[in-house]
């Protein structure tokens, strides 16, 4: 922190905010001086940047920039201090940095496809509260399409303009056919109420983010940015010390914080209620198979799981978790255990009742057969990474069933699988005792794909269908941990 605070945040910021412009995709953050040119260590420079003062401090070269990155590389972690007499410590280590610097490793044209993919194309099963006719427009200032166009729109503009977004562009004769689609002052209205904040409001709202006082924590911790990625107050137009983070504000994640802000938990509500029929469409993709959704048994109404797949290698449970990793997991603090159980330990428990009610014969599941393997799936909204670990597994309930967890984003890849059965596929990885703890994609990786027409629908709603940076919606991810 000293060694950011050494320098003006006038002098600092636009440096960062060019860094991350011309390191803005993935691929090049490999070829960035020294690999230190990585989004989550600018944003965190940028953080610390923006809760300093102007005062007394020094200007700032590119030189001063990779020195600060460099340093961040080298902070230290509670793990250095922990490993020797904690067994725990691993786990908690790699939650910490998955949760750092993973969430930068989400495929952006998919991220962004699948919010009008689920939000406005996808139909509930509940009478929603919130996300009734109209929402749109109350809660964005505008419809989705074009919200996530004028992301697209700013993260474009950043990146070509060293991390700048100048308002006066749109008065450009070159921005004619931008303004057609969508007009100028829906453009800066939006941009002005969802997307930008100044520096005092940044520094409330970093220290109402704060969870812990510990230090070695710190770079681990909410950063604001995700919130409001353009800043004012440091030169000509608006500044985005991350670019990255503004397409993230459009996806199904930055929209759900948004929501959840002017609606509270109905809102939250109403999305888990569509996000469980996504993971429907989704499932409908599969190849000759059949997808029976939740079933109803019992005097008392009971439910399974939200989706059973049947296919001719096995059965797959499937429960729909519209959940993501909070603080607690993020930082792996004392309560990460109970976080996790909270939001996945029922999941586990609906599988295996499910899997005994098939077995047992209930005539409410006559329609699904009893001779093959079965098999059950978490599918989570946000990737839960490493959840599937040893490291992470025995804090979840035991099951007779194998059971994986999965992103809605693994899903998506699993789908569109065209040169082999998705059952066996799954009966290879839980076979392999190593393999099985891995996250789904990588039994995925390494194999054929049809485009994803429910994620491509979604992304062709949007004013410029090819995306901001050549995005691809349904360009399958690369395996990850």
């Amino acid at each position: 922190m000293a060694r950011v605070r050494r320098h003006r945040p006038s002098a600092l910021l636009p440096l960062i905010a060019e860094a991350s412009a011309t390191y803005a995709q993935q691929s090049s953050w490999q070829e960035s001086p020294y690999l230190k040119y990585m989004p989550w260590a600018l944003a965190d420079a940028a953080r610390v940047s923006l809760c300093g003062n102007e005062y007394h401090r020094k200007d700032a070269s590119e030189a001063d920039l990779l020195r600060i990155l460099d340093m961040h590389s080298q902070l230290e972690e509670p793990y250095l201090y922990d490993h020797d007499n904690d067994g725990d410590a691993l786990a908690r280590f790699m939650l910490r940095a998955t949760g750092e610097q993973m969430i930068y490793q989400e495929p952006v044209g998919r991220e962004l496809g699948r919010a009008a993919a689920m939000l406005t194309q996808t139909t509930g099963t509940r009478e929603a509260r919130c996300l009734r006719p109209g929402w749109e427009e109350e809660l964005l200032g505008t419809s989705l399409s074009h919200y996530v166009g004028i992301a697209q729109l700013l993260w474009a503009t950043a990146i070509n303009c060293a991390g700048r977004f100048d308002p006066a562009s749109l008065e450009a004769p070159g921005a004619a056919r931008i303004c057609a689609e969508i007009p100028a002052s829906t453009i800066l209205s939006v941009a002005g109420k969802h997307f930008v904040t100044d520096t005092a409001a940044f520094r409330q709202a970093n220290e109402r983010a704060q969870v812990t006082t510990d230090r070695l924590l710190r770079r681990y911790e909410y950063n604001p940015l995700r919130t409001t990625p353009l800043v004012k107050g440091y030169g000509p137009g608006l500044l985005a010390p991350v670019s990255q983070l503004l397409p993230a504000k459009a996806s199904p994640l930055g929209i759900y914080y948004t929501g959840v802000a002017r609606f509270g938990n109905a809102f939250a509500q109403d999305l888990g209620d569509l996000f469980e029929a996504y993971v429907g469409r989704q499932l409908g993709l599969l190849p000759e198979a059949a997808v029976l959704p939740e079933i109803t048994y019992g005097q008392n109404r009971s439910l399974s799981v939200d989706w059973i797949v049947v296919t001719e290698e096995l059965v797959l449970l499937v429960e729909v978790k519209s959940v993501r990793p909070t603080a607690h997991l993020r930082l792996a603090t004392e309560r990460r255990v109970k976080e996790l159980q909270r939001m996945l330990g029922r999941a586990y428990e609906q599988i295996d009742n499910t899997s005994a009610l098939i077995a047992s014969g209930r005539k409410e599941f006559a329609k699904v057969p009893t001779d093959r393997p079965v098999h059950g799936l978490i599918v989570t909204m946000e990737p839960f990474h490493i959840v599937n670990a040893p490291i992470q597994r025995p804090f979840l309930p035991t099951t007779t069933v194998p059971v994986t967890v999965c992103s809605i984003g693994e899903l998506e890849d699993m789908v569109t699988i065209t040169d082999a059965p998705v059952g066996r596929l799954l009966l290879e990885r839980a076979a392999d005792a190593r393999r099985s703890t891995y996250a789904l994609r990588e039994a995925l990786s390494g194999h054929n794909h049809a485009r994803n027409p429910v994620l491509d629908a979604g992304w062709s709603s949007y004013p410029w269908s090819r995306g901001a940076a050549g995005q691809e919606p349904s360009e399958p991810a690369g395996a990850a941990l």
